[in-house]
């Protein structure tokens, strides 16, 4: 796993910018006093490191003594010797009687043979083995109290310089980012800021703190380790050394393999990914055609070779993991055999130096390994620092907390535009603003009006000094604002926007941020003045009362009036009104309508709206257009001009007065049903929800965006629109908490793993004996020391070798085992993974179209989830459950073994286990580090931080950044206090868990002297004991590292379940409801009302009657948003209305089985949507219910107009048209969608402006092979361009939701309304 995982790191890494900050210059914030602690803190590393090595020689020493005594033991066992005067010799009565009896020399037989040499002088009786043992434990425990002390300061000496130096980084990163210019965070997304300052930061704090004193301890160790192996005996050491390579080339080679198949794997499942996110992408289409079912095949067709990547993967880690414990088992045999040759027959080494020099090397191996993943986080936290690190040395381009600049002593108040361009630095390509040249004067009102996107608002922006223009400049009383103190003049201007952003505080507070130090009185003065004064002391805790986060607490109307308060606190010069009231309802907008009014008297205002309520009365209207003033003069002047004015004066009067009438016509029907007069107190709140930011709305469309796209409460029925937002109001808070989701369980989990129990059962054998080899190891390894103490040469050479071959015997039996269990568990985990994929594509595929609107369901989260979510959830079963059972294994065989040899010493050192695994498991949690501590400390901060870089606009144009740097600085301190404390617990649990291992062995060894000597316990057994108690208490911990990924999975899974267990409002799947069959396509729309889910404040629908008979054309037109495409999507059951039914051949839509609904109904849309296949197969998904034949695809290509094009490419039908069609022209990608429509034989035909993206000769064609379509099926038609529609059935002019007009193109010009003014204007209907 790690080695993929590292994969897809290189991956991440290569979009990270190129590393250019060398390590040390991580530091370069340090103080001299970070710098003291950093080398004391390393000095202690280094001492530390070496404490493992210097055991080694301790060790050694006492196994030499073990063994004496052990000889000594095995030597008086003969009973013909004797220890006298601390020797041992024969038996004075034996050798006596040999010498009389010299004559009978024949009697003499061997054993009698060597007694007449005296004895090698052994030393005997002199040893009392347990005070020496009580000396080895002093030893211990003097180096586990050193190494406590060492621990603990490397760590927290080091913890502390990071978390110093990182707060110090933290505030210049804020401070500098509040002071960049507004253009820089155009180009920058917030959310990357928001990520920057809580990982890379954190990214930066692993490479500069514990880490590098355990990477300095490691490495120390490491250096020991072989020092000791090299002094104490260097034959050995080189022999283990040669052998090192193999270890070193099979974890290259896995790592190279695995790499190599994670990106077959992950090129295998690219592919099925693609289907996925096309299919997703495209979801509208795939409903409409009922193409559910065969994109799910497709799907799983293309899991199969990913599924078969990974289990290739699997069987690979696995034979390499074997082949690792393979050469390591042939590496210690090999060591002891060679070791043992030295000892005995050359008497070079000692039997304890044997084991320093082995041991020696091993662990400076061991220490290698676990120090690399150091160097992993010291490249993250460089490449973070380079992005970090430029920011905090770049310079604004316009500094707003520069000193730099003049101040004016009088402000008189004129603005004027020279020529200005400008175009965003985000997007160079586009002009805003072409030659602007605008003068607007002192104490007058200026109105600019356009479409949007002309530039009216830039204009607003380059006039606060937000941006510099690229050419001409913008004067303020013919001094160029650019040589002016920014912050002075910023506070001569008040402005009002579309959308006020209030802070998270009270709403004195937030008045107070117009100006600094203004008193109560000033405030109260302006919120009457705003007309706010009278709501808010209506409010229960009056000026203290809380607006919420961005002002959620407040109407809209409410808000807008306290940022009009908050302006006019400011006693500004010049004012500035962004759309202030295009966001109210009719009767909050006369109330902030009237409060400016009051206070624009005297000031140089400039008013942005479209309403011409707003405007009429402005002393200047300048009319904008492509981002140049074309026009300016009176309303009445304008008027007659015919310009951009004068249109959009013209639809939206009209608009006003249908939607008047209407208005009044319900209100009435509504008094006489509902005599008590309704509560209007939440018609604010539901007239503006904030789902809809800053500007969606005036892009909705292009020439009358008020009108076009009602706000809630601004209609007729206050009650319905009143508890429809309210109603709303309660599910979004739901929806947030739903985003935490309970881990799922785990039978769950291996019940959808249940097909492949065979191979979980062959997986789990194999873990099992794999847990056994731990043990084995440590019982081979005492049977080798116990060799040692054999005084027979010939049978200690025999015990030798047989120990040697049972090394090679557990590596090749741990090779198969290995290899077993890498293979089934991939197996199992990649069929589980493709079959939950396959199940979650499904499931996605039923959700009904609302689903997918929800931002959390977009495309690309969903596919990621497939891909990612899926393949985690593999760590709940296969991996796992291995990882279970070996631990379970290891424990159990090492604890029976340790029982049946030696109870006591088992009980003892049973009491340090639970210490034991708390260090292991704690080691493998200091690996993974602290971050996650760190992030809930650092969440006030980032409420903060994310707040003012959320709202920087409104900061930089009150100039409040200094107030929020200081907040934030001020919030940092919580979390530096915490990890200043976190460094010490932290500094002492790693003491802690260092130098739990030398405690447990000087308590064991000491005992096992005891019973050594007392109840003649073999010694051989003491080690025996010892070391497989302690190996797999340490195994322990390390499993109970591993559940991190348990954890994700069982998380991803639940979110899987989640996803399975949602029932779809819509479902595809089901066959309940109505079928029949002589189908006829005869539709009534009545009284529909509909909000799309995700935008419940926008009423879409408000009301919808119309009708259509079979055969019959419908056209609808209308601008863009007032509910055309809304009202073919509920006929094809996308979404169901909120109130009011759709009614099919006489039967609510509702009712009728979905898939049946929309196979009657063919649709062709403004962008079609194909499909990444051949011309043919996209035609034939038409029909997914049958086999289509090729006759009949080219019979619909004819009537498409389509057939002689297609004849004309190389490879004809099987052309592939490419991702999204993009091989295609517009016009042949319309013709498609059109003889896809045709195979399906619908008895209904939708064509949603399906001509209005072509070129005129196009669209005749297109036209004509629509006109073809259209015989005998009902239609509806949405079109822009009149001439498609004119000799429709029924043209129904729709305005904010329901049908202003209707009738034939005759009547309707004989009306003289709306639709006779579009088509006399010749103004496009959008």
């Amino acid at each position: 796993m790690s080695a993929s995982k590292d994969k897809e790191k290189g991956q991440g890494k290569a979009e990270q910018p190129a590393i250019r900050v060398g390590f040390f210059q991580l530091f370069r914030f340090a103080s001299c006093k970070d710098v003291i602690m950093m080398v004391s803190g390393s000095f202690c590393a280094v001492l530390h490191g070496s404490a493992q090595p210097l055991m080694l020689l301790v060790f050694g020493l006492l196994t030499d003594t073990f063994i004496e005594y052990d000889i000594e033991l095995n030597e008086l066992r003969d009973d013909r010797k004797e220890c006298v005067n601390n020797t041992i010799r024969w038996k004075h009565n034996y050798t006596e009687g040999l010498t009389q009896n010299q004559s009978g020399l024949g009697i003499m037989n061997n054993s009698t043979w060597e007694m007449i040499f005296p004895l090698k002088s052994r030393a005997c009786g002199i040893l009392d083995i347990e005070h020496e043992m009580t000396q080895f434990a002093f030893y211990y425990v003097g180096i586990a109290g050193a190494v406590f002390l060492l621990g603990y300061f490397q760590i927290s000496m080091w913890v502390t310089a990071a978390a110093r130096q990182i707060q110090l980084i933290r505030k210049m990163y804020f401070s500098k980012v509040m002071r960049m210019e507004i253009g820089w965070f155009d180009c920058t997304s917030v959310g990357e800021l928001n990520t920057r300052m809580s990982d890379d930061i954190n990214k930066i704090n692993d490479a500069i703190a514990d880490q590098v004193a355990i990477f300095l301890q490691r490495f120390t160790t490491f250096v020991c380790g072989f020092c000791i192996g090299f002094v104490k005996g260097w034959k050995l050491t080189l022999v283990i050394v040669a052998a090192s390579p193999l270890i070193g080339v099979g974890a290259g080679l896995m790592a190279l393999f695995v790499s190599k198949l994670t990106g077959m794997e992950l090129q295998a499942y690219a592919k099925a990914g693609a289907v996925a996110d096309e299919v997703l992408s495209s979801i509208r289409t795939v409903a409409a055609f009922g193409g559910e079912k065969k994109e799910v095949d497709r799907y799983d067709r293309n899991l199969t070779s990913a599924q078969y990547w990974g289990i290739r993967k699997g069987l690979i880690m696995g034979f390499f993991t074997g082949y690792m414990w393979l050469i390591i088992f042939l590496c210690y045999g090999l060591a002891f055999w060679y070791g043992s040759t030295l000892v005995v027959d050359t008497e070079e080494y000692t039997p304890g130096t044997l084991l320093q020099v082995f041991f020696g090397v091993l662990i400076a191996a061991m220490n290698l390994g676990q120090a690399s993943p150091c160097l992993e986080a010291f490249a993250a936290g460089r490449g973070a620092a380079t992005i970090i690190f430029e920011t905090i040395d770049r310079e604004p381009e316009i500094d707003c907390l520069s000193e730099a600049g003049y101040k004016l002593d009088r402000v008189k108040g004129d603005i004027e535009f020279h020529n200005v361009t400008f175009h965003y630095p985000s997007r160079p390509e586009v002009k805003i603003l072409d030659q602007l040249s605008v003068a607007v004067k002192s104490g007058e009102t200026t109105a600019f009006v356009g479409p949007s996107g002309a530039g009216k608002s830039t204009a607003v922006q380059l006039i606060q000094r937000f941006y510099d223009p690229k050419e001409g400049m913008v004067t303020l009383d013919g001094h160029d604002i650019r040589g002016l103190h920014i912050q002075w003049l910023r506070s001569l201007i008040g402005i009002v926007e579309q959308e006020p952003v209030l802070f998270a505080t009270t709403i004195a507070e937030n008045i107070r941020y117009g100006r600094p130090g203004v008193t109560m009185d000033d405030i109260v003065n302006a919120t009457k003045e705003a007309n706010a004064y009278n709501f808010i002391m209506d409010l229960p805790q009056k000026f203290e009362t809380l607006v919420g986060e961005g002002g959620g607490q407040m109407s809209g109307g409410q808000k807008q009036r306290i940022a009009i308060a908050r302006a006019l606190v400011r006693n500004p010069r010049i004012l500035l009104l962004d759309m202030a009231t295009s966001a109210l309802d009719n009767e909050s907008e006369a109330v902030v309508q009237e409060a400016l009014d009051k206070v624009r008297m005297g000031r140089t205002t400039i008013s942005i709206a479209h309403r011409l309520s707003t405007i009429k009365n402005a002393d200047v209207i300048v009319g904008f257009e492509h981002g140049r003033a074309v026009e300016r003069g009176k309303h009445n002047e304008l008027l007659e001009r015919k310009g951009v004015y004068f249109t959009l004066v013209t639809l939206q009067s009209q608009g006003d007065k249908a939607l008047n009438e209407k208005a009044r016509e319900m209100a009435s029907k509504e008094d006489r049903e509902k005599p008590e007069k309704l509560s209007r107190a939440g018609s604010y709140r539901a007239s503006l929800r904030a789902s809809i930011r800053q500007r969606s709305r005036s892009q909705l469309s292009n020439l009358i965006p008020e009108s076009s796209v009602p706000i809630v409460g601004e209609l007729g029925p206050r009650a319905y629109a009143v508890s429809k937002a309210d109603k709303d109001a309660v599910p979004e808070e739901e929806e947030e908490e739903e985003e935490s989701v309970e881990p799922a369980p785990v039978a769950r989990i291996l019940k959808y793993n249940a097909p492949e129990w065979p191979y979980m059962l062959f997986g789990s054998f194999g873990a099992a004996v794999n847990g056994g080899v731990n043990p084995v190891y440590s019982l081979l390894f005492s049977q080798i020391l116990a060799t040692f103490s054999i005084t027979d040469p010939d049978v200690q050479r025999r015990e030798i070798d047989s120990v040697c071959l049972f090394f090679v015997m557990v590596g090749v039996v741990s090779f198969f085992t290995q290899m077993l269990q890498g293979y089934a568990f991939s197996k199992s985990g990649e069929l589980l993974t493709r079959r939950l994929r396959r199940l979650g594509f499904q499931a996605m595929l039923g959700m009904e179209i609302g689903w997918f609107d929800d931002h959390r369901n977009s495309p690309g989260a969903l596919t990621t989830r497939l891909a990612t979510d899926a393949s985690q959830v593999q760590g709940a079963t296969g991996s796992q459950i291995g990882m279970i059972v070996n631990s379970l294994t290891n424990i159990g065989v090492a604890v029976l073994m340790s029982f049946y040899f030696s109870w006591k010493l088992t009980l003892l050192i049973l009491c340090f286990l639970p210490f034991l695994a708390l260090s292991g498991g704690f080691q493998a949690k200091m690996l993974t580090g602290f971050a996650k501590e760190d992030k809930a400390a650092m969440e006030t901060a980032g409420r903060i931080s994310s707040e003012a870089l959320n709202n920087i606009r409104t900061i930089a144009g009150l100039g409040k950044e200094r107030n929020f740097v200081d907040m934030y600085q001020a919030q940092l301190d919580a979390p530096y206090r915490a990890a200043l404390k976190k460094a010490n617990v932290y500094g002492a649990c790693y003491g802690f868990a260092q130098c739990i291992v030398f405690l447990t062995n000087s308590a064991s060894y000491r005992f096992g002297g005891y019973l050594v000597r007392q109840e003649g316990l073999h010694f051989s057994l003491v080690f025996r004991v010892i070391s497989a108690i302690v190996t797999s208490g340490t195994a322990l911990g390390r499993a109970s590292s591993y559940t991190p990924d348990y954890a994700k999975a069982k998380i991803s899974a639940a979110r899987f379940f989640q996803l399975l267990d949602r029932l779809p409002q819509i479902s595809v799947y089901s066959q309940k409801g109505d079928k029949w069959d002589n189908f006829q396509g005869n539709l009534d729309f009545i009284d529909c009302k509909f909000t799309y889910p995700t935008r419940p404040d926008i009423q879409v629908l408000n009301g919808l009657n119309v009708s259509v008979k079979p055969g019959q054309t419908l056209a609808f037109v209308g601008s863009s948003g007032c509910g055309k495409s809304t009202s073919v999507q509920l006929l094809e059951r996308f979404y169901d209305p909120d109130h009011g039914r759709v009614m099919i051949d006489g039967r609510e839509s509702s009712g009728v089985n979905v898939s049946f609904l929309r196979s009657k109904i063919g649709i062709v849309s403004q962008e079609p949507v194909l499909f990444d296949c051949s011309i043919a197969d996209n035609i034939k998904y038409g029909d997914n219910m049958r086999d289509i034949s090729m006759d009949e695809v080219v019979a619909a290509a004819r009537k498409a107009q389509l057939h002689d094009f297609v004849m004309a490419l190389p490879a004809k039908y099987d052309t592939n048209v490419g991702a999204q069609g993009s091989q295609l022209s517009r016009g042949q990608k319309q013709r498609i969608a059109i003889a896809r429509a045709i195979i399906r034989d619908p008895k209904i035909l939708l064509l949603d402006e399906a001509t209005s993206a072509l070129d005129t000769e196009s669209e005749k064609t297109v036209q004509d092979a629509l006109d073809k379509a259209r015989e005998g099926r009902t239609c509806i038609v949405i079109a822009h361009r009149l001439s498609t529609i004119q000799n429709s059935d029924i043209i129904a002019v729709m305005s904010r939701g329901y049908v202003m007009e209707k009738g034939t193109h005759d009547q309707l010009m004989a009306l003289n309304g709306a639709y006779y003014k579009l088509v006399t204007t010749g103004a496009p209907i959008s």
